[in-house]
């Protein structure tokens, strides 16, 4: 009866008679694989000791703040905040103590690499896509307020701010991946939610989900938009994992149809190379329909519809006990 009813749940699942797909949660975070490396800045540089939350006095009284600042600022200044990519964090100032922190989640290996796998040389995918929360001492009210957004949304108890605390390292240590895209059917709320994103809004939009649950009262005066990168997409078709898609016996028709789709998002691509690549890639989204998409470790195929690729910045509301 057990091995019939996990082949239902199995059936459901592939099929996709439930959507959105649940994001999959993890008992730990994996090691790091050497291989992956973060690039121009390392992961949290001056983040505190094992990344571990301060603790307050449960009488204490902390504001909370969103932050908003432009992608990759630390290199473009504030040009990405003109086409609405916004990185997102959260601010908290102990007003006992006068200390404050601020909170993100990112990648740890930055963006390309945790939104594209590796070709490596004997024919397979390495993905590097793991994301995690850092907190670090105080509060950069230039780089925050200058080009983005730095305003109070809520003031908390340390009792409050600890649970938060205890809340956020679980978060942290069972939910170990990034994913750039949002998946649906068409744009706007007639469209079904295929896929949702973990990056740096969901975190910031599920923290003050769980802030509101333990009792801030956030205010409702204060409205905040968040970017999100849309892929539009027929419903999606189930592959398998990769011990599936480049195991022993797999297809391999679709295994190279998958290696030739992410060799045309390699980053360290010469001139020439990645324009041919930007061609490739529009002949395979708009042209062949098709995008090949990993989540939870497991690969779809998308049958891709117009507009295909949309980046979108829309208001989310702030959320009520």
């Amino acid at each position: 009866m057990q091995s019939i009813i996990f082949f239902l749940l199995f059936l459901v699942y592939v099929n996709g008679d439930t959507w959105p797909v649940a994001y999959k949660r993890y008992e730990s975070r994996p090691t790091t694989n050497p291989y992956c490396k973060a690039g121009v800045l390392p992961f949290c540089p001056t983040g505190r000791e094992s990344n571990t939350m301060p603790k307050f006095n449960a009488t204490d009284r902390v504001e909370v703040f969103a932050l908003k600042a432009p992608v990759w600022e630390f290199k473009f200044g504030k040009l990405l905040a003109d086409f609405n990519i916004m990185h997102d964090a959260i601010g908290f100032n102990n007003l006992n103590t006068g200390l404050n922190y601020t909170m993100e989640w990112y990648e740890l290996f930055q963006l390309f690499n945790c939104t594209f796998a590796h070709l490596l040389t004997n024919n397979t995918l390495k993905w590097c896509n793991q994301g995690a929360s850092c907190i670090y001492d105080g509060i950069n009210d230039k780089h925050w307020s200058q080009n983005g957004t730095l305003v109070k949304v809520a003031e908390i108890t340390g009792e409050m701010f600890n649970d938060f605390g205890n809340w956020s390292e679980w978060d942290n240590n069972t939910g170990i991946y990034y994913e750039t895209w949002t998946v649906a059917s068409e744009p706007g709320e007639a469209g079904k939610l295929w896929f949702a994103p973990n990056d740096c809004a969901s975190f910031v939009l599920r923290a003050f989900q769980k802030m509101a649950d333990l009792g801030a009262e956030f205010n409702q005066s204060v409205h905040l938009n968040y970017t999100k990168i849309f892929l539009y997409s027929e419903e999606p078709i189930h592959l398998g994992p990769a011990s599936v898609i480049f195991g022993p016996g797999s297809n391999q028709t679709l295994t190279k149809d998958i290696l030739l789709f992410y060799s045309h998002f390699q980053s360290h691509q010469d001139v020439g190379h990645l324009l041919e690549s930007l061609l490739q890639v529009y002949i395979e989204v708009v042209a062949e329909h098709r995008f090949y998409f990993f989540y939870n470790f497991e690969y779809w195929l998308l049958p891709m519809v117009p507009p295909y690729v949309r980046l979108t910045y829309d208001e989310i509301p702030l959320p009520t006990p």
